[in-house]
């Protein structure tokens, strides 16, 4: 390198100088000059380099001290869990051995109270020997030694059966203590219902001596109910014998009758045949009306009659039908002249409409139908009506709470936003609040009371952040996304804006559309579009967190916007 002063310095460190006066260099020297400069270039890129692969090394190196750093945390935390664990255990293990000592001594106790009960049944023996001695003067009380007796030794047999399980259970325990000490709980969740079953056993041997005595005392009633209804039901078999001989002589009489009622049957049938090929009618839905018989034949008979004195040109002989007003007197046959002349008449009239009565029932049915269903619809709009007014006052039931909620929250964050002020908001019909609009009324601080529509932007898009927000609280979402509500906001009002952003940011993501510095400054996530081409727009993402190097995502799409112009999407969570 060289100085001002002319002086040359080598890599060696080796000064080359010459006179004090300033002269100018030769071309030979400038040449010299400038290998060795080239050269000591040379040896510095080459330090450079070594130095920044040292660099590469260096941060290699601690990315791995880093990792080995976290495993040895990771390694300490799991021994300190072995520790806590291992602990765990042998408090464990020293409770088990407590119990197992508990377990023996309660052994040795039943192992004791097994050699008493077998005293106890030496003496019952020994005494059982001594009754028979005496079996003539008390064999009532012999018997009753004898229960006793049978009952101590199936008690004994329980018992003895009872050990040798008692004993093989030890020996598990004693196998199960060394493999699983953690199942000594459940053994002695198990020993203890069995002694609540011996207890409980002799319990229903007492029980059951007592039922048997008195299923005993049962039995000598039972017998002799048995003899008193054995008498009664004699009785009533020769009772049972006179009734089926009265029953035979009834069924020989209604057999006789049902053959005279078919013989009867058999010709209503044949007359019911001839009428209905003669008449059309049918005699078995035919029912007799004797007074409108009597009219018809009053009618019939008065138009024969005039028909009759009109043939005979008015002349009323001895043997003409008698006419008045009350009776009209027919002599036989004139009755026979007038069914010839009647059936005569029906036979001119042609065949009748055997369809109509079909044809009416099929109406009557389908109005019996049309009739359900109109009561059915009835029904159902009445009980739709119902429903509706029930829905009705649930949902204004529900909007009152919620309204009442939501107008208390905006007084709220009216006064949060505004640092001061009050606002509220109102019905315009409270009688029908389901279907009238919301008025609101604002008064930030220095002004007086009035409509929204009357205040600034600024000041509108104040009011409703904090309508959002007092909505929010009560029904809060997931997500939330916000387009441009700063645009017309100052510095002020813009920092309470993400003041209350922060309020809110822990329980739900924003996503917000912006353009103001100050709000993309509180961002988690950053995406911007822009359009380096004509017509192509590009959408970069940015992570704004100190520990993360930035990272830009693009994506492309085809779009119709200016060159270079941006939107951003502020993602806050």
């Amino acid at each position: 390198m060289a100085t001002l002063a002319g002086e040359f310095v080598s890599t060696e460190g080796i000064l080359f100088g010459g006179s004090s006066e300033v002269r100018a260099a030769s071309l030979l020297e400038r040449k010299a000059q400038i290998a060795e400069l080239a050269k000591e270039e040379a040896a510095l890129a080459k330090q450079r380099d070594s130095l920044c692969t040292k660099r590469d090394e260096a941060k290699t190196a601690v990315e791995v001290a880093l990792q080995l750093q976290r495993e040895f945390s990771e390694a300490e935390r799991k021994i300190d869990n072995l520790r806590s664990e291992k602990n765990a255990l042998e408090g464990q293990v020293g409770a088990a051995d407590e119990r197992v000592a508990k377990l023996d001594g309660e052994l040795q106790t039943v192992r004791d109270q097994l050699a008493r009960e077998q005293t106890e049944l030496d003496a019952f023996e020994a005494a059982q020997s001594e009754t028979t001695l005496r079996e003539e003067e008390l064999s009532e009380k012999i018997n009753q030694l004898r229960l006793a007796v049978a009952t101590e030794r199936q008690r004994h047999e329980n018992l003895v059966a009872r050990r040798e399980p008692m004993r093989a259970r030890d020996a598990e325990l004693f196998e199960l203590i060394t493999v699983r000490k953690g199942d000594i709980a459940l053994y002695e969740q198990k020993l203890a219902p069995q002694a609540d079953e011996s207890r409980k056993s002799e319990v229903l041997i007492k029980n059951h001596s007592t039922q048997r005595e008195e299923a005993q005392a049962n039995a000598a009633k039972i017998a002799e109910q048995r003899t008193t209804r054995f008498a009664a039901i004699s009785a009533r078999e020769t009772e049972l014998r006179d009734l089926r001989d009265s029953l035979g002589e009834l069924q020989d009489r209604r057999a006789q009758r049902q053959v005279r009622e078919s013989q009867l049957q058999m010709k209503i049938d044949g007359v019911a045949e001839h009428i209905s090929r003669s008449y059309h009618v049918d005699l078995r839905e035919f029912a007799v009306d004797e007074p409108a018989f009597q009219k018809v034949l009053r009618i019939q008979a008065k138009r024969w009659i005039d028909r009759y004195t009109d043939a005979t040109n008015g002349d009323e002989g001895a043997d003409s039908p008698s006419r008045s007003e009350n009776a009209i007197q027919l002599a036989e046959a004139d009755l026979e002249k007038l069914v010839a002349d009647l059936r005569t008449q029906l036979d001119n009239m042609g065949p009748v409409n055997l369809d109509a009565v079909h044809e009416y029932d099929e109406l009557e049915e389908r109005y019996k139908f049309l009739e359900a269903q109109n009561t059915d619809l009835t029904n159902s709009r009445r009980e739709l009506l119902d429903v509706i007014a029930q829905i009705n006052s649930t949902t204004r039931k529900l909007f009152d709470e919620t309204f009442a909620q939501v107008r208390t929250n905006f007084r709220e964050m009216f006064a949060e936003l505004f640092g001061g002020g009050r606002a509220d908001l109102s019905l315009l019909d409270e009688n029908d609040p389901l279907n009238c609009g919301i008025e609101i009324t604002a008064k930030p601080p220095g002004k007086q009371l009035q409509s929204i529509s009357l205040l600034s932007g600024g000041e509108r898009s104040m009011v409703a952040v904090a309508l959002l927000f007092a909505i929010y609280m009560v029904r809060p979402s997931p997500f939330c996304i916000l387009d441009e509500v700063d645009a017309a906001m100052d510095e002020g009002n813009i920092n309470r804006f993400i003041r209350m952003l922060e309020r809110f940011v822990e329980q739900s993501q924003f996503i917000i559309i912006t353009h103001n510095k100050r709000t993309i400054a509180k961002a988690d996530v950053l995406y911007g579009v822009t359009m380096e081409e004509r017509g192509v727009s590009r959408l970069v993402g940015m992570k704004l967190t100190p520990s993360v190097q930035a990272s830009p995502e693009v994506t492309s799409n085809g779009g119709e916007q200016k060159p270079r112009q941006q939107r951003l999407a502020l993602a806050m969570r």
